[in-house]
């Protein structure tokens, strides 16, 4: 049940303020306007000396670059056949670098080293998430966490049309990054019964080599949700709709089943959602 609001407090008002004369009233404002002047300047000092000593999360970057492939832009035909929100529909994408593999626990702890941001959730608490595990992919991480980070390393989240054109590997009659079926040998998926990521590189790469394309953890993308946008969305780079309330992730983790670890499937979370088999990798504009 919603609260009333409390009603406005009434402003005091003095009499022996009213009764002093013009002279005296005249003083007191002046007092009150030189300590006003010292309080906002000794303020003003203060919060300048914090802005210094507090670090942002533009600052830096990464001192050692995460590997990444460029990766030659062209059309292809993004969804599957019998698609309820992903309908087939022929999608053109423009060059980028993306990288090789998904973030790392490592390179996440860099990023809030160097910025001030709070570790994720489930650091240290299982998952084999948090120090002890440098080259796990990092999970817990909302949306407005990967964006950041991405921004922080001077790129951006892949377009869902750009994940999905780089997971295909060049091969689009393949289920999968790199196969048409799926064993534990071939992803960290819920059949590999591993209760957690394992450390990014460790099956074969698709045809682009890119790794971990399908499962160890779904991914976040730039795109928000929209379930008819398949088939309203432009043909030429489509950046998603533009609003809504959630963000698509691919790929599925290591919590996914087959089904959803396919590259044509889709699914959408709010975007501060954390999550113990979410994590993302990043991307960057080619140039022209």
């Amino acid at each position: 049940m919603s609260q009333a609001p409390a009603a406005p407090i009434p402003m005091s008002r003095s009499p022996h303020f009213y009764s002093h004369s013009p002279h005296t009233l005249f003083l007191a404002l002046t007092l009150v306007v030189l300590l006003g002047a010292v309080f906002a300047t000794a303020s003003r000092a203060r919060t300048d000396a914090a802005s210094a000593e507090a670090p942002t999360d533009t600052a830096g970057g990464p001192a050692v670059p995460a590997p990444e492939l460029l990766i030659t832009g062209g059309e292809f035909t993004m969804g599957r056949e019998d698609g309820k929100d992903n309908p087939q529909r022929e999608v053109r994408v423009g060059s980028f670098y993306l990288d090789t593999y998904e973030v790392t626990n490592a390179r996440y702890l860099e990023f809030c080293e160097a910025t001030g941001r709070a570790t994720p959730e489930f650091w240290s608490q299982g998952y084999r998430s948090g120090p002890d595990f440098p080259d796990h992919p990092v999970i817990g991480v909302s949306w407005r966490d990967a964006t950041d980070f991405a921004e922080w390393a001077g790129k951006r989240l892949p377009t869902e049309a750009e994940w999905e054109y780089a997971a295909r590997g060049g091969r689009y009659d393949l289920a999968y990054a790199g196969c048409d079926s799926i064993d534990p040998s071939r992803a960290n998926y819920v059949k590999s019964e591993l209760a957690g990521p394992v450390a990014v590189g460790q099956y074969a790469a698709n045809g682009y080599g890119l790794y971990d394309m399908t499962g160890n953890v779904a991914e976040w993308v730039s795109d928000r949700y929209g379930a008819e946008y398949y088939s309203t969305g432009p043909r030429e780079n489509p950046p998603g709709p533009e609003t809504g309330r959630f963000r698509v992730i691919r790929g599925g983790g290591w919590h996914t089943g087959p089904g959803c670890a396919k590259l044509t499937f889709r699914n959408g979370l709010p975007s501060n959602w954390v999550d113990f088999a979410v994590g993302f990798r990043c991307a960057r504009d080619a140039g022209p």
